[in-house]
């Protein structure tokens, strides 16, 4: 809230920042929403390069005037490069350092209130009515029709240099303090003696970025009905027309078309995260810009995303389930396998997908790199390709192939129950008795190595260039 006033965003707290399809916040808020990002982490020194351009003069004015109260009010040194500013932000200046252009060569260093007399001083006084920041820009650029670039830095050299030296000598010359020193010191000045510091990269500890990001997701989260009607909604209504379409299939004698209809089930749970990716991939873009300012760790964005996406994505899934399962008339007794193997299944995929997101570089490449292990796992199943039909080399593939895992676990049951009709068809897609631990312990054990490459890959994959 603090941080909201200072940088006059209280009145657009509730708002969306916008962007090429979504009209949000202004492009003065932006910037100042960026400066504030920076402040956020707790830094003890704020590099700004150039924090105006391609601002208003009043938005440049205005976000001058946050950085300075921050400075003041959390004594935190904030170092801008700035070109030509108006008189009122050349004012909220304390020093102002002038540097000439091509090559760079220091003209003067010290108060901005004192550098218009220096400039008079040195034989360039500053006219009435004009802006003195216009003025210096004229002076110190080479070839400009007022350069006095090589007059100013010989100036520097022999009025001001000689005491910047003085006081650089003498300055080596005290053991200052250590980097926690440092810390303590500038908690004390803000009259907390100490309290809340930290020495690590992050300001705050996990628990308190986790509870923030959550906060933060359930909010976006509620604010955006459309993405809650994906998660939940679209599964429902896909399940309404699945189960039309197979209405009754369980009331008759097992068989073939029993088995077609639970491929196709498994098939559409493995598929409940697939839309998500694109958005995955423009969240993960905003993560990269926060994470890179050190304002949270990737893990706590990861924790926080699943906390909220996959429950959601769990009811949707489970309703859809039970759904179709409802229409198809099976009897109850095959519902905790079914359920129990596409929920399982639907965690693996999401998985997946979460971590394809996390690698591609966009949306359509998520897409496009996804498409291959589906393919993969939808074919090598015992429906589509059996041990009997595939190449030797290839035999591999249904040891880690979790839809063949879920579906013979399912079938097996359906042909017990049924007294063992059909059952040479069962045999001849390869499935085997016995094997329904062996599927979940390498369902299980995907999905946690697909959350481990999701965290590395939100860690060292498509950095932001700065």
């Amino acid at each position: 809230d603090n941080l909201l006033e200072a940088f006059g965003l209280s009145s657009v707290a509730d708002t969306y920042i916008g962007g090429a399809q979504v009209r949000g916040i202004s492009g003065g808020q932006r910037r100042r929403v960026t400066l504030a990002r920076g402040v956020a982490a707790q830094a003890s020194i704020l590099f700004c390069d150039e924090p105006t351009s391609g601002l208003s003069a009043t938005d440049a004015e205005l976000c001058m005037k946050a950085l300075r109260v921050i400075a003041k009010r959390l004594n935190v040194l904030v170092l801008v490069v700035i070109h030509q500013p108006r008189r009122e932000v050349a004012r909220l200046f304390d020093t102002l350092v002038l540097l000439t252009s091509n090559p760079g060569r220091m003209a003067y260093c010290g108060p901005m209130s004192k550098a218009s007399s220096y400039m008079g001083a040195c034989g360039y006084p500053i006219p009435d009515q004009t802006n003195p920041t216009d003025l210096y820009m004229d002076l110190l650029t080479p070839g400009a029709e007022f350069d006095a670039s090589d007059a100013l830095v010989a100036a520097f050299a022999q009025r001001q240099k000689p005491d910047i030296d003085l006081v650089v000598r003498e300055a080596c010359t005290v053991i200052g303090h250590t980097t926690k020193g440092m810390l303590m010191a500038a908690r004390e000045l803000q009259g907390l003696e100490g309290k809340g510091v930290r020495f690590g990269a992050y300001s705050v500890p996990f628990y308190v970025q986790l509870r923030t990001l959550l906060s933060r997701k359930v909010r976006i989260t509620l604010r955006n009905p459309a993405a809650i009607g994906m998660q939940i909604m679209m599964p429902m209504i896909t399940g309404v027309v699945v189960g039309a379409i197979f209405q009754g299939i369980g009331k008759i004698d097992f068989g073939i078309p029993q088995v077609l209809f639970i491929f196709i089930l498994l098939t559409i749970l493995s598929l409940q995260s697939l839309p998500l990716m694109p958005a995955l991939v423009e969240e993960r873009t905003f993560m990269k810009h926060e994470t890179s300012e050190r304002l949270y760790m990737e893990s706590a964005h990861i924790l926080a995303t699943m906390l909220v996406t996959v429950p959601l994505s769990l009811i949707g899934a489970a309703s859809q389930t039970l759904i179709i399962y409802a229409f198809a008339g099976l009897p109850s007794e095959f519902l905790p396998t079914i359920l129990g193997w596409t929920l399982l299944l639907f965690f693996m995929f999401d998985a997946l997908f979460q971590f394809v997101a996390a690698v591609a570089p966009d949306g359509e490449q998520a897409m496009t790199m996804a498409t291959p292990w589906l393919v993969v796992f939808m074919l090598f199943n015992g429906v589509v390709v059996t041990k009997a039909t595939a190449p030797i080399f290839l035999h591999w593939v249904f040891e880690i192939s979790p839809t063949s895992y879920a579906l013979q676990a399912i079938v097996l049951r359906m042909t017990e129950s049924s007294g063992g009709e059909n059952n040479f068809y069962v045999k001849s897609m390869g499935f085997q008795s016995g094997q329904d631990m062996q599927g979940i312990a390498v369902i299980l054990c995907m999905t946690i190595l697909l959350r481990l490459l999701h965290v590395l890959a939100l860690r060292f994959l498509n950095n932001i260039q700065k």
